[in-house]
């Protein structure tokens, strides 16, 4: 078998991608949701990639959380952080030339808690950074959507086109129906000021640095085999999912910028990670050594209720990009990184 890259040998490689790295020579990308998933992942890989030679401003909340993902760049002349709320107007004078808008909770307890904050942040979120853009010199901004706007369908695989069933008079659907207008402020943006504004729609993401309250079924399943505990199920996990390693997403981002065309919504997602939660569970316990326990006594408020979301990513495989590896092996590099960030021994 071949040896299992570690997700820093992972985001290293990014760099060897055929993009067309220039046209990021000397310019300032902001990302907004610095600290989370995807935009800790996207700031890791930019500033590793010697070819892109851009000032990375890393935008978030929690300037604690930021210091701990960033300190290895605290030297590096090329980042900055920005201690900040997309929900607010943004005080700067600073050009951004590429703002990256990757600023949205996506575990379900902040649905079940915060379901108005989430929905500011996706809306607020969209109108702050686009006319500060507009304002200061902005190329382009990549809005990171959510494969959730598709709603629920039959099980075939959706395409940009697509449109689901989404109950709106429900706080759940804060997420998808906040997204789904966010995508909207984008193409009202684009008709009526010009903005160059291209949106990924990424299905369910995975990989390390997920926080203490994240609640995502994957985040939920490391955390018990880390503590050397068996999974714990709280559904019998039916739901057929697309899955993608956070690595993958940050690759297909980049071709996104770089390579989509104005105003295009790309579906991401490895077309050959689809498994239901069940089996998911069942991967990462066979990796941690345990086994799955099902206990479906309470339901968790919050929860996506969609049964089947599977992706065609056959547009955003036009612009070049791809997917190769097993994801068993990504979820082990996700987990013996979340060890690693955590500053636990190695199992």
């Amino acid at each position: 078998m071949d040896k299992i890259s570690s997700y820093r040998t992972d985001l290293a490689n990014i760099e060897a991608e055929a993009l067309p790295w220039d046209k990021l020579d000397g310019k300032n990308i902001l990302i907004a949701g610095a600290t989370g998933l995807i935009g800790s992942c996207l700031v890791d890989a930019l500033l590793l990639n010697q070819k892109a030679g851009c000032n990375v401003y890393a935008m978030g909340r929690n300037q604690e959380r930021a210091w701990k993902l960033f300190e290895k760049h605290a030297s590096n002349p090329r980042f900055k952080f920005i201690k900040g709320d997309i929900s607010e107007p943004i005080e700067s004078n600073i050009d951004f030339h590429y703002i990256i808008d990757a600023a949205s909770n996506a575990s379900p307890n902040f649905f079940a808690q915060h379901p108005v904050g989430v929905m500011k942040s996706n809306l607020f979120g969209v109108v702050n950074l686009v006319e500060y853009g507009l304002a200061h010199n902005m190329q382009r901004m990549l809005y990171v959507s959510t494969g959730e706007i598709y709603g629920e369908n039959t099980g075939h695989q959706f395409v940009e086109t697509d449109s689901g069933y989404v109950d709106c008079a429900t706080s759940r659907a804060c997420y998808p129906s906040s997204k789904r207008a966010a995508e909207t402020l984008c193409a009202s943006y684009a008709a009526e000021y010009g903005a160059d504004i291209v949106i990924a729609r990424p299905c369910h993401v995975y990989g390390p640095h997920y926080t203490e309250a994240d609640n995502r079924v994957y985040a939920q399943f490391i955390r018990n085999i880390i503590n050397n505990d068996d999974i714990l199920m709280k559904s019998a996990g039916t739901q057929l999912r697309s899955w993608c390693y956070v690595v993958d997403c940050v690759r297909a981002l980049l071709y996104i910028l770089l390579k989509g065309e104005k105003g295009q919504p790309y579906n991401v997602a490895d077309t050959d990670s689809c498994i239901t939660i069940r089996q998911l569970a069942e991967m990462i316990a066979v990796i941690g050594g345990k086994k799955v326990v099902i206990q479906t006594d309470n339901e968790v408020v919050g929860n996506q209720i969609i049964t089947k979301a599977l992706f065609d990513t056959r547009k955003l495989e036009g612009l070049g990009w791809n997917v190769m590896g097993d994801m068993k092996s990504k979820m082990q590099a996700t987990i013996d990184e979340q060890i690693r960030y955590e500053g636990r021994a190695e199992r």
